[in-house]
């Protein structure tokens, strides 16, 4: 696969995330722990089916043990970090900090073997962000009683970002492993679930929907494509082009009757927008 097909790969895993906060809100009452069980066993399933069907499972046998254990790490403490951060705290401020990841892995990647970090990048990253404060962070106010949640959003930032700039490193482990990942962190998300949370289904078909399809695609299929970006593609213009996200979830949002349009929104996509180009073209020279 060629580098630009890959990012293109991964970058589709940034359109699924774009349904994260609209499907997580479908979701209620379930809790974060019960709601990663569940949507992790369904992303995993569908990772289990896809490996069978093009015969990779020989390929998982020779993954090594704490590659396992890295992935789900990864993946069971950014969702836990997540989900618990935004039940902790204001949801726009524990957004905030954590949408940090994107500019964290344009600024990581550059201490990556073969990778530098260029003036545009770094430019394109603030400018990107500043987007992506404006439109997550309009109007809203830091609470002390909830610094806890902050600082739980903020380790969630260092988990993606960390997660994402690392799996660099093992670019020759197969990208069916993720679906073991999956499995893994559902067990774990069960068992914690059971041990901290009191069990809540989703009440209605409308709340089920929201918890399939989010297993499906943000909390599945966006693993395995984003997998594919960060370890073949250009991880810094994946980590830029990441800031699109909080911008298609607010359109969603809108389009759902959740949040009105506002100008701040079309403010924040031409910055947004504004910071991508730059950090493409800082990609573009380097190659």
């Amino acid at each position: 696969m060629s580098r630009n097909r890959a990012t293109a790969t991964g970058f589709i895993a940034v359109l699924l995330w774009a349904l994260l906060a609209l499907l997580t809100v479908g979701s209620a009452p379930v809790p974060p722990l019960q709601l990663n069980a569940l949507c992790f066993a369904l992303g995993g399933t569908l990772g289990l089916i896809w490996v069978g069907l093009s015969g990779g499972f020989a390929q998982l046998r020779a993954v090594p043990i704490k590659v396992y254990a890295f992935g789900t790490f990864g993946l069971f403490g950014y969702h836990a970090l997540y989900f618990s951060a935004l039940r902790m705290a204001p949801a726009a401020e524990a957004g905030l900090i954590a949408y940090l990841w994107p500019l964290l892995i344009v600024l990581f990647s550059g201490l990556l073997p073969g990778e530098r970090l260029r003036g545009g990048h770094v430019l394109g990253a603030i400018i990107g962000f500043s987007g992506a404060a404006l439109i997550i962070a309009r109007g809203a106010t830091f609470e002390a009683q909830a610094l806890p949640g902050y600082g739980l959003a903020l380790l969630c930032a260092l988990f993606w970002s960390g997660y994402s700039v690392l799996s660099r490193r093992l670019g020759d482990v197969p990208t069916a492993s993720v679906a073991v990942f999956c499995i893994a962190t559902a067990v774990l998300s069960a068992l914690a679930h059971l041990a901290f949370e009191t069990t809540a289904w989703p009440q209605d078909a409308t709340g089920w929907g929201a918890t399939v399809l989010l297993g499906l695609g943000p909390v599945g299929l966006a693993f395995y494509v984003w997998d594919i970006g960060v370890k073949k593609g250009d991880i810094q213009l994946l980590g830029v082009a990441s800031y699109a996200a909080p911008v298609l979830s607010t359109l969603a949002l809108v389009a759902a009757g959740v949040t009105p349009a506002t100008w701040p929104l079309v403010i924040a996509a031409a910055l947004i927008a504004g910071g991508a180009a730059l950090a493409a073209r800082a990609s573009a020279k380097g190659r």
